[in-house]
């Protein structure tokens, strides 16, 4: 098993400290997502893993070495930063058969990594005709060339059309299952909330979270239940008597916040209220993680002007 270390990780670019003191391990066995605003410190924090830059201080390490003592990295790490990198000229086959001798891979590498990311037909085209996913899709081909147990994947969904994102949901979850140690960037959370099962989450450079999705989801969020009754004036008189924050109402349905279903369910038959719905509302990994970042982006769109507020010209 082959895992991420990352001790006191430091980056400082003239005045700008892109990583900040950062100590996380990313394990084998499951996919880590690494979120973060944008200008979080995470692409510069893999390319330090990778070996891309150096470190101002701290260590970065994979599987205890640092990336460039390892003697055919493709065979240990795969990674894919930017799918624009392939050289537009050659063919897909032949950007990754190169790829394999410089590793010393089997030839044949080329063409079952082409099969797997479904760029098996195009083999022989040339790099630069193809779409953005198509050279996403050439360069996940190039992350698995060498049936790494490492893999480091910045926005892999990027471009991908519908069939394209379920593939490689499917392709994280199985690296995983095979116990590869998964490291996923990405700023899309509804589609990292499918394939994730822990996070890394940076802002301004520094540690935010480093726990399982659920926890997180869990720890950044409020609960809620949606409740609805023959009987709303009863339930809510009673709701409100215990405590609960309780809203709508008029229809038969309420939300009640701070609570769970089973409390509420509880209270609910103590006092013989018959219950039509019951459900907790359960917070999306979006929402949780605005929730701990709102005031961290360092990139934040003004709240629009309103269209009855006149302004000078």
């Amino acid at each position: 098993m082959t895992s991420i270390e990352v001790t006191d990780l430091t980056k400082e670019y003239r005045t700008t400290r892109a990583v900040d003191r950062l100590t996380c391990r990313i394990e084998p066995g499951r996919v880590t997502g690494f979120l973060g605003p944008n200008g979080a410190g995470k692409s510069t924090t893999m390319r330090l893993v990778l070996g891309l830059d150096h470190p101002t201080s701290g260590t970065a390490t994979i599987g205890g070495r640092p990336y460039p003592t390892l003697r055919e990295p493709l065979r240990t790490v795969g990674a894919l930063l930017d799918p624009q990198a392939a050289h537009g000229s050659r063919t897909a086959r032949d950007h990754l058969r190169c790829l394999a001798v410089s590793n010393r891979i089997p030839g044949r590498r080329a063409d079952e990594v082409l099969q797997e990311t479904g760029l098996a037909t195009v083999a022989h085209r040339r790099i630069r005709t193809f779409s953005l996913g198509m050279r996403q899709r050439l360069g996940i081909a190039a992350a698995l060339l060498g049936d790494p147990s490492v893999l480091l994947l910045d926005e892999p969904a990027n471009g991908l059309d519908p069939e394209g994102i379920v593939w490689i949901r499917q392709l994280l979850r199985r690296l995983a299952r095979e116990g590869r140690t998964v490291l996923v960037s990405s700023h899309l959370m509804n589609e990292t909330a499918t394939f994730a099962d822990h996070l890394v989450v940076l802002a301004g450079g520094r540690l935010l979270a480093d726990v399982a999705m659920r926890a997180f989801i869990a720890q950044h969020s409020q609960a809620r239940v949606h409740v609805r009754t023959g009987d709303p004036d009863r339930l809510r008189t009673t709701l409100l008597a215990h405590g609960y924050a309780v809203t709508g109402g008029d229809d038969g349905r309420c939300v009640v916040e701070g609570a769970g279903a089973e409390r509420i369910g509880a209270v609910a038959a103590r006092e013989g209220i018959p219950l039509l719905e019951l459900a907790d509302e359960r917070a999306s990994l979006e929402q949780a993680y605005l929730a701990l970042t709102a005031d961290k982006a360092e990139f934040a769109a003004a709240a629009p002007a309103s269209p009855n507020t006149s302004q000078e010209v």
